[in-house]
């Protein structure tokens, strides 16, 4: 993919290496550009057989002006799909709400 994912307010190059992409039902927390845990917003639970564990974000999925999905290699934005499409069966979520740094806390409740 071509660049990091960009926060509000930070101009500069990014050089933390943790990022979560929330969707409509699922939180999605990557360490160096791999997904290292998946959390089921609803109810908080860890999912510990989601496709998207231990992938590395393939790119987005986008919408042209008439609607039609197209994959991208670029970093997801808020309004994209997650496309996870190396080693093993692809895998797209709905679209991102929120682009967010995991608190700590957070962090150090990832599953082992």
């Amino acid at each position: 993919m071509s660049n990091s994912p960009q926060f509000p307010g930070h101009s500069g190059r990014e050089r933390r290496t943790r990022v979560m992409y929330v969707t409509r039902n699922t939180e999605y927390h990557f360490h160096e550009g791999r997904c290292v845990a998946v959390r089921e917003r609803g109810s908080g639970h860890w999912l510990l057989t989601h496709p998207a564990l231990n992938r590395p974000l393939s790119g987005s999925i986008r919408f042209n002006r008439s609607l039609e999905a197209y994959p991208t290699l670029d970093v997801p934005r808020v309004g994209e799909g997650l496309f996870f499409g190396a080693a093993g069966p692809d895998v797209v979520t709905s679209n991102v709400l929120s682009i967010e740094r995991p608190a700590k806390a957070t962090i150090g409740s990832y599953p082992v």
